[in-house]
C-alpha cells in the first residue's frame, strides 16, 4: 500500500511522518464495583465530569470560531443533569465511578444513534467525553496529538476529536489524513481555518503506521506513503509555485474582464478578524453569532451582543457585514432554552429562525443589539435568518428587523423550497445567502456529519447546482444579490461556476480567500457561465467538474 485516495476538503500539499492518533481507553470491567462508599464514588465521577467539562470549555475559549461551537457542545454534554442522575443511580448499585460512567455513557449513546440524524451523528462526540471521564477517573493519560515535537508532522486518525484538532497551529501539523468525515466536518472547517491541507473519507488511513513518511495533496485528496524525494520535491515545487501566482492576486474579487465577485469572509466572532483582514477579505458574508450564546447558562445580555457585534463592525469601515441571527437548535442546543418538546429529527425541528415564534424575546434582543452597534459604524449592516422555508417567514423576519431599524434584511437559502420559490421570498428580503452545506443535507437527505454520505454531499452534485441556480434567478428578478456563504465557495474551481449560475458575492473560510481571487481573476465571466452549464448538464459530481473545467483554461500552475 503506497497509496491511499480520499477527498480533498483544504488544498495545499503537507509532508511529514505520520502520527496515528487513537483512542485507547480501557473499558472498566463489567463486575468493576466501589468499596462501599457509594458518596465518596459519587464525588469522584462529579468532579471527573467537572474537571473534563471544564477542560473543554477552555480548549474552546483558546481555539475561538467554530473549535469553540463544539467544544462547548461537548462540555454541555459532561455537565447534563439527567447524565449525572443515571451515574449516580449506577453507582448507588454499587457500580464503581468508571464503570458507572461507561454504563450511563452507553445508555445515553443508543438514544443518540436510535435518533440518526443530528443527533446520531453527535455518538463521536459523546464518546470522547465519556473516554475523558474514565482517563481521570482511572489515573490514565488520555492519548492526544505529539507534544513538542521538533519538525510538522501529519496527524493521522479514523476521525478526529474536537479537543484534539481545535488548538492545533499550521507550525505544528502539516496536514490531517482521516479515514471518515466529509467535507463538512468539523475537522474539514478547522484545516481550511488553519490552512492546514487535509484529506477525509480516505480508506485505510487509520491503518498507516506510525512514523511512515506521509505526503498529503490536499486538492486532489491523493496521500502517498513513504514518498520518494523526487515525489516530495516535485510536490513542493508545484505548491511553491502556486503560493507565488496567489500572492500576486490582491484587491478586490474580480473576473478577467471585470465584472467585480465580492470576496467575503466566515467568521465566529472578533477573534477571527485578523486572519480576514490579513487574506484580503472585503467584509464578511457570515457573521455566525450563535458562538456568543453557546455553551452558556444564560443568554449574553444585550451590552455583550452589542460590543461583540461592534468590534466586527469598526474592523470594515464602510465595507460589507453580514450578520446571521442566532441559529441554534438540533446539535447547538443552547442550555438555557427548554426544548419545545421531544423531537424525533430535530435536524427538521424547531432550529434556527424557527426558535424566534417560541422565544421572540431573543430575536428583539439580537436585533436591538445589532442596530445600536450599526449606529456607531460605518460597515453597511446586513442581517439575515437561517432556516427560512416560506415566503411569510422571509417577511416576518423582514418586518422584524424594520422595527429594529435594520432596513437591509436577507434569508439564508438551505431549505430545498426557498430555492425552489425563490422569486416568492425575494419579493420579500433585500438579499439571499445560500448555505450549501444545509442545502445539500435536505436536498439529498444526507446528514453532513456522515462520511459515508460524502459523494451526497459533495457541492459538484448537479442537483444541488441547479438548486443555486434557481435561487440566484429567482433574486435576480426582483435585483436582489444573491451570495454564497457555504462551504462550497471555498473551492477556486467551483466558485468559478458559481458566478456562472448568477452568484454575486462569495464568503468563505479567510484562508481560502487567495486561491479564490486568483482563479477568478483568470477567466471571464463567459467563462464561468459556461462552466456553470456545462456543470448542470452533467449526471455525477466528477462529471461535473471535468466539464467546468474544459471552458476553466490556466489551472495547471494553480494545481487544481
Amino acid at each position: 500500500m503506497s497509496r491511499l485516495a480520499g477527498v480533498g476538503v483544504s488544498p495545499g500539499v503537507g509532508f511529514g511522518t505520520g502520527y496515528v492518533l487513537a483512542h485507547e481507553i480501557p473499558v472498566p470491567a463489567p463486575g468493576s464495583r466501589h468499596g462501599g462508599d457509594a458518596g465518596t464514588e459519587r464525588s469522584r465521577a462529579e468532579d471527573a465530569l467537572e474537571q473534563v467539562a471544564a477542560d473543554l470549555e477552555e480548549r474552546g475559549a483558546r481555539a475561538g470560531g467554530e473549535g469553540q461551537q463544539v467544544l462547548n457542545a461537548q462540555a454541555m454534554m459532561a455537565r447534563d443533569p439527567g447524565l449525572a442522575e443515571e451515574v449516580a443511580e449506577l453507582i448507588a448499585e454499587g457500580r464503581s465511578a468508571s464503570r458507572a460512567v461507561y454504563e450511563g455513557f452507553g445508555r445515553y449513546r443508543e438514544i443518540l444513534v436510535d435518533a440518526g440524524g443530528y443527533l446520531g451523528a453527535r455518538v463521536a462526540d459523546l464518546d470522547d467525553v465519556r473516554d475523558r471521564v474514565i482517563a481521570v477517573l482511572e489515573g490514565v493519560a488520555l492519548p492526544g496529538v505529539p507534544v513538542g515535537a521538533a519538525e510538522p508532522y501529519v496527524l493521522v486518525a479514523r476521525d478526529l476529536a474536537p479537543a484534539d484538532t481545535a488548538l492545533l497551529s499550521p507550525g505544528v501539523v502539516a496536514a490531517f489524513v482521516t479515514e471518515e468525515g466529509g467535507p463538512t466536518s468539523h475537522t474539514a472547517i478547522i484545516a481550511r481555518t488553519l490552512g492546514v491541507p487535509a484529506v477525509v473519507a480516505c480508506p485505510g488511513a487509520a491503518s498507516i503506521p506510525t512514523g511512515t513518511p506521509v505526503l498529503v495533496d490536499g486538492t486532489s485528496g491523493l496521500v502517498r506513503l513513504s514518498p520518494s524525494g523526487e515525489e516530495v520535491d516535485i510536490a513542493r515545487k508545484a505548491a511553491a509555485a502556486r503560493a507565488v501566482v496567489l500572492a500576486a492576486g490582491t484587491g478586490p474579487g474580480a473576473t478577467a474582464d471585470g465584472h467585480a465577485v465580492p470576496l467575503l469572509a466566515n467568521i465566529g466572532g472578533p477573534g477571527e478578524v485578523d486572519a480576514a483582514l490579513e487574506h484580503g477579505a472585503e467584509g464578511v458574508g457570515l457573521y455566525r453569532t450563535e458562538f456568543l450564546f453557546l455553551g452558556r447558562k444564560e443568554a449574553p445580555s444585550p451590552q455583550e451582543q452589542e460590543a461583540a457585534y461592534l468590534e466586527v463592525l469598526r474592523a470594515f469601515p464602510g465595507g460589507q457585514v453580514v450578520v446571521r441571527t442566532l441559529d441554534a437548535g438540533a446539535d447547538k442546543p443552547l442550555a438555557f432554552l427548554p426544548p419545545a418538546g421531544e423531537e424525533p429529527n430535530p435536524a427538521l425541528g424547531e432550529r434556527g429562525s424557527r426558535l424566534f415564534r417560541i422565544h421572540p424575546e431573543l430575536m428583539t434582543g439580537q436585533l436591538t443589539a445589532l442596530a445600536r452597534a450599526a449606529s456607531q459604524a460605518s460597515a453597511r449592516v446586513q442581517v439575515m435568518a437561517p432556516m427560512v422555508a416560506t415566503a411569510e417567514e422571509a417577511a416576518r423576519f423582514a418586518a422584524a428587523c424594520r422595527e429594529a431599524g435594520l432596513p437591509s434584511a436577507g434569508v439564508m437559502i438551505e431549505i430545498p423550497s426557498a430555492a425552489l420559490r425563490a422569486s416568492d421570498l425575494a419579493a420579500e428580503v433585500a438579499f439571499f445567502s445560500i448555505g450549501t452545506n444545509d442545502l445539500a443535507q435536505y436536498a439529498f437527505a444526507a446528514d453532513r456529519q456522515v462520511g459515508a454520505l460524502t459523494t451526497l454531499q459533495d457541492a459538484w452534485q448537479p442537483a444541488l447546482l441547479d438548486l443555486v441556480a434557481m435561487a440566484a434567478a429567482g433574486a435576480a428578478r426582483h435585483g436582489r444579490p444573491c451570495g454564497v456563504c457555504g462551504e462550497a465557495a471555498a473551492d477556486p474551481v467551483l466558485a468559478c461556476v458559481l458566478v456562472g449560475l448568477g452568484v454575486t458575492s462569495l464568503s468563505m473560510a479567510p484562508p481560502s480567500l487567495p486561491a479564490v481571487r486568483a482563479v477568478l481573476a483568470r477567466h471571464t465571466q463567459q467563462q464561468c457561465v459556461l462552466a456553470g452549464q456545462a456543470a448542470r448538464r452533467a449526471v455525477s459530481p466528477a462529471q461535473a467538474r471535468a466539464a467546468a473545467r474544459e471552458h476553466l483554461p490556466g489551472l495547471t500552475d494553480l494545481a487544481l
